[in-house]
């Protein structure tokens, strides 16, 4: 057995839309595996500043970070609009890569885009949204989406730290080979932001090895960090071992 395979599987982590990878955190405590928190590109900085970003200048920015981990056997797990941009990520790191998993994420098929994904009417609201009203979602729409499940004090967090993404990380494709590696989704069952069958659609997209559920909303790893927790360490032991 070689040096890398002897090495514990670590997990990347890539958030959804308006939210920063401390989002995991709780998913992370006592997790006996590395793991490494993705950050978006100018998080800092202003909206404008950031606006003019690509897709892929977001996933070279996350690819930089991965370069300089140390751990050589990794997971990717994606939630939400983070999907299409692990897919990108993933397909950039195949010597490193041993399995994806998709919570609640957006998958669209080959050579689509998050939009791609959205039933048509919605797909053409959105893209007038993205164009007149920007990315930031109006509070209500955060609160009863993304946050549906949540308890006040941590919806108002969500709301509070929402950050606009970069228009184009929503409109630009995405065109990456077949992933040949282990892939699970984690359906989310009381999710309002993505529907069930929205979240089939995404799952017939990724043709996942295995499918597991949560009785979640949107953000399971606020809302049940320690369920979130135990489907990941059984993908790694079950799944990889």
């Amino acid at each position: 057995m070689d040096k890398n395979s002897r090495e514990k599987i670590g997990f990347v982590f890539v958030n959804g839309a308006g939210l920063e990878g401390q989002v995991w955190s709780k998913v992370a405590d006592n997790l006996e595996h590395p793991y490494l928190f993705a950050q978006f590109p100018l998080r800092k900085s202003s909206f404008d500043s950031r606006s003019h970003l690509s897709l892929e200048d977001y996933v070279t920015h996350m690819k930089r970070q991965v370069d300089e981990w140390g751990t050589h056997n990794i997971v990717i797990v994606a939630h939400s609009l983070g999907g299409v941009l692990a897919l990108r990520l993933a397909s950039l790191i195949t010597d490193r890569l041993v399995g994806i998993v998709a919570v609640g994420a957006a998958i669209p098929k080959r050579g689509g885009s998050f939009l791609s994904v959205l039933p048509f009417p919605q797909r053409i609201l959105m893209s007038i949204i993205l164009r007149t009203l920007g990315t930031r979602p109006p509070e209500s729409s955060i609160r009863s989406g993304l946050c549906n499940d949540l308890s006040p004090y941590q919806a108002m967090e969500i709301v509070k730290g929402f950050i606009p993404e970069a228009i184009r990380v929503y409109t630009d494709r995405v065109n990456v080979p077949f992933l040949d590696v282990p892939k699970l989704f984690v359906k989310l069952t009381k999710d309002k932001e993505f529907s069930p069958s929205l979240q089939d659609k995404m799952i017939s997209n990724l043709s996942p090895q295995s499918i597991r559920s949560l009785d979640t909303g949107h953000l399971p790893m606020i809302s049940n960090p320690e369920g979130l927790q135990s489907i990941l360490v059984d993908f790694v032991t079950k799944e990889l071992s």
